[in-house]
This record gives structure tokens, C-alpha cells and sequence, in this order.
């Protein structure tokens, strides 16, 4: 269809409202029904990124969009990513790559020039594609950020693209939400908006009817769909770490594994295969509590701000509670940032993270890191070296880590390369690579190290499964020929 592609763009009330689910589900429904359909964010805000094919890194969220498209990710789905770091402001990734960091008052005067490559990314997409479905960030409402906005409705006006406005009946308030985004918004950009939607509905929608034409009454936009609360969403991958402050924990199984909630966690998605796990209880520790003593395996996740994360670690006290899991005979796995964190010291020479400066690590594993501002991003391929699992996962990771544990690497890349480290007693594990658990071998062996048992179940297929759903439920609450007409 080339240039004649249409676009729609989902904005939301607030954050959390369920805008990147949404579109993932409206991304798998419109592609089973065999239009050819691209997700777009023009600016994310997230930790929890991933590896395109064409070599760099976007949001969690449009990965997962673009695999409900049936596409590879694409660094053209999320021109602008930021990484928010602890005293540094924000690290700023565009088109894939890092530029910089910035505080947020910094930032704001960066933005006018971005827009120009998340306008060259967003006709990239339209001119391979019947339509592109795009996601707002935060609130449509935000007004005091409107000035040089590039994320809602700065975006919606420079490209010509039509709003549909969700908002989330579940936290109380809808009909205020929608109505008083109406009342805030600049008219012009009202007039953007094409209709709204209402997500995560529980109970009988006859009685909220009239609630839907109250909106209207006082909007002018029509009402498009009524969407029920699907209980699956839970089991695909989540971008904001919000999600993790109240997310349940997976089944109750016997297989205790716990995770530090750091400030700065990042790529936290490397947990969500183990709560789908029937076996496993995947414990995620919130700041002041401690680490459950029951644990079977401490993960220690990746991290934003490595340095300022230990600190964080020795302020909750789980620097103690480590100490003792591990004299109970415990085991741990440091993921990247927590690979880092096991060792005797990291150090920030050239203040990449942070201010400059090193940090006494939790001297579990006899290895020291040094941050670089070389960042590596690749997807890799290889075995396990004690069973000869194979693995498939990503690095995405600064610095470089060595010592004598690293002479007892947990894993051998295609290339020959070796990576991670092991203590003496091997129950201690540490590895930069990311994704292992979604590799359904690799969840299985670590599982039976733990002395567990795997459903057999495939990750992977189930997430195409509950896209597929997902697609499904959207579809019967939401009239998709509508939005098709609505999109321009």
C-alpha cells in the first residue's frame, strides 16, 4: 500500500492505563486478519529494553508489539528511548544508540531536535505497512509539558495523526479522566481526538452505559469500545518496573527463587518466564523486606546505576541476608548489573553511571569490574558449559569484569568466546547475558540444578498464544473496521 498507510495513534489518561497491551492486542488482531501492520512510539521512557535485528536497543513494549505483528523489532519502532540513571538524569538512546545523558530540563531543549528522525522513523514504518499503530506516553494530558512535546500530542499534530483516548475504568475516576483531559487540552488538540476507549472493565458493561454517554455529553468524542479486564495480561512481558510493585508473584510452588527490587532495576523481563513456572514461586523483594529465608536462588537483576544500586542493596540490609542465604547453603545468580555486584569492587572511572568513583562489591565472586563507555548490544547464541545446554540471549551491558572465578565461565558463545564466572562450590553464578530463562532448555536445567521439575512448557509459544487472545478479546469489544476507517 506504500505511502497511502494509514495511522492511528493510542493515547492514555495517565500511565499504566494499558496503552502498550492495547496496541500489542490491536497489532496481532488487524495482523490475523492479513493487513500488514507496524507498531511506532515516537519516545519511551523505560529500563526494560530490548535488542533490535538491525543492532540496537528499543522499549520492552514495542519488541513485544512487533512480535505481535509477526516482524523483527526495529530501532525505527522506538526512535527515542531514555533510560532514566540515578544522579545523571536520564541516559538518551536515539535510533538504537546511546547519545548522551540528561537531566530532564536538559532534555526539554533537546527535544524540537529530535523530531525530525522520529518523523523520518514514522514514514519509514507507514511506507512498509497498511497501517501503523502508534503509543502516546504518560498522560495526553499534561500540559505543562505540552511546549515542544514530541511523545502525545506534539507528535499526533506534526504528523497528522488521529488520538484514540484510553482511559482505565479499574483505578477509579474514568469518567473524569476522559472528561477533564478534554477540559485541559489545548482545542486544537482536542480536535485530534477521534473517540475513546475504556480498559479493564470488570462486572456487567450495561451498567456503565450511561457513564459512556455522560463522556460523550461532555466531550463530543464518540465512544468506541468498552474493553473487559483480560486476566492473561499479567503473563506477558511488562515494560515499567511499576508493574513490579504489584504484580503477583507467579504460582506458589515449591521452588523458591527470590529478586531484589533494585531503585534501578533493569531488563527485569528476564524473570517473567520463571513466574509462569508451576514449580517456582518468584519472590520479587520489595525495598525494606527482606530476603525470604525459604529462598532456594537469589537473582541478583540487572541494573541502571550499578553503583548506586549496591549502595541501595547495603541500605535495605540484604547485604546481610545474602550472607546467610548463602551460609544456609543457598545459591545465586548475578544477571549483568548483579554479575557486576557479586565481585569485590566496581569502579566508574569516567562517571558513566554516576559521579565518577568505585564501590566495594559484595565480594561473593572473585572478580572486579570496570565501567566503560563501550556499551555492548548483541543477541548470542551458545551452550552452557557444565551440561552443554544451548542458550539464546542478548548482552546489553558497559564495562568489563574479570578475576579468578571468570577461569570458571558459565557459558561458551557460537564465536568461541566465554563469558560469567562460578565461585569454587559452584553456588555462586554470575553471567552479562540476558534472556536465558525465556530459552525453554536453558529454564529447564537451571530448574533441575535447583531440584525442580519444568511444566514443558514452551515461552515462547505461549506468548504468541496470549497475543493471539489478546487479539481475540480486543476484537470483540472494540469494532476494528471503525478504527480502520478512523485511521488516516
Amino acid at each position: 500500500m506504500g505511502h497511502g498507510a494509514k495511522a492511528l495513534m493510542f493515547q492514555g489518561t495517565g500511565s499504566d492505563v494499558g496503552k502498550s497491551l492495547i496496541v500489542a492486542g490491536l497489532c496481532r488482531a488487524l495482523t490475523n486478519r492479513g493487513l500488514t501492520v507496524r507498531p511506532f512510539k515516537p519516545q519511551n521512557m523505560s529500563n526494560n529494553a530490548a535488542i533490535t535485528a538491525d543492532g540496537g536497543e528499543i522499549g520492552r513494549a514495542q519488541a513485544l508489539q512487533a512480535r505481535a505483528c509477526l516482524v523483527p523489532a526495529s530501532v525505527h519502532m522506538n526512535p527515542v528511548l531514555l533510560k532514566p540513571q540515578s544522579d545523571v538524569g536520564s541516559q538518551i538512546v536515539v535510533l538504537g544508540q546511546v547519545v548522551g545523558n540528561a537531566m530532564a530540563r536538559e532534555f526539554q531543549a533537546m527535544k524540537p531536535g529530535l523530531l525530525p528522525k522520529i518523523t523520518e522513523s514514522f514514514q519509514r514504518l507507514k511506507a512498509e505497512a497498511d497501517i501503523v499503530l502508534v503509543e502516546g506516553a504518560g498522560s495526553a494530558a499534561e500540559v505543562n509539558l505540552r511546549l515542544g512535546d514530541i511523545a502525545n500530542m506534539g507528535f499526533a499534530r506534526a504528523a497528522n495523526v488521529p488520538v484514540i483516548l484510553i482511559g482505565d475504568i479499574d483505578r477509579g475516576g474514568v469518567i473524569a479522566q476522559i472528561v477533564g483531559t478534554k477540559a485541559v487540552v489545548d482545542p486544537a488538540d482536542s480536535a485530534m481526538i477521534a473517540g475513546f476507549l475504556i480498559n479493564k472493565f470488570r462486572g456487567d458493561p450495561a451498567l456503565f452505559s450511561t457513564g459512556m454517554d455522560i463522556i460523550t455529553g461532555h466531550t463530543g468524542w464518540p465512544a468506541l469500545g468498552l474493553i473487559p479486564h483480560f486476566p492473561d495480561a499479567g503473563r506477558l512481558p511488562a515494560e515499567d518496573a511499576v508493574a513490579l510493585d504489584k504484580r503477583g508473584t507467579g504460582s506458589s510452588g515449591k521452588i523458591v527463587i527470590a529478586v531484589p527490587r533494585l531503585a534501578h532495576i533493569a531488563n527485569f523481563d528476564d524473570f517473567d518466564p520463571l513466574k509462569l513456572e508451576p514449580s517456582v514461586r518468584l519472590v520479587m523483594v520489595q525495598p525494606g523486606e527482606p530476603l525470604p529465608g525459604d529462598a532456594d536462588l537469589v537473582i541478583l537483576p540487572g541494573s541502571k546505576a550499578t553503583l548506586a544500586d549496591l549502595r541501595d542493596f547495603r541500605s535495605n540490609g540484604w547485604h546481610i541476608d545474602l550472607q546467610a542465604h548463602v551460609r544456609r547453603g543457598g545459591r545465586v545468580l548475578g544477571l549483568c548489573g548483579g554479575y557486576q555486584m557479586l565481585g569485590r569492587v566496581v569502579a566508574d572511572p569516567n562517571g558513566i553511571e554516576g559521579p565518577a568513583g568505585s564501590e566495594p562489591g559484595l565480594s561473593l565472586l572473585e572478580v572486579e569490574t570496570v565501567l566503560s563507555s563501550d556499551k555492548t548490544l548483541t543477541e548470542i547464541t551458545g551452550t552452557s558449559i557444565a551440561d552443554g545446554t544451548p542458550f539464546q540471549g542478548y548482552e546489553m551491558h558497559v564495562g568489563r569484569t574479570g578475576g579468578a572465578d571468570c577461569a570458571r565461565p558459565l557459558l561458551r558463545f557460537a564465536d568461541g568466546r566465554t563469558d560469567g564466572a562460578t565461585s569454587v562450590d559452584g553456588y555462586i553464578r554470575a553471567t552479562y547475558v540476558h534472556g536465558l530463562f525465556a530459552d525453554d532448555a536453558q529454564r529447564a536445567a537451571w530448574l533441575s540444578w535447583l531440584g525442580g521439575s519444568v511444566s514443558g512448557f514452551s515461552y515462547e509459544a505461549e506468548i504468541d498464544r496470549v497475543l493471539d487472545a489478546l487479539g481475540e478479546h480486543l476484537a470483540g469489544h472494540v469494532d476494528l473496521d471503525r478504527l480502520f476507517t478512523l485511521a488516516r
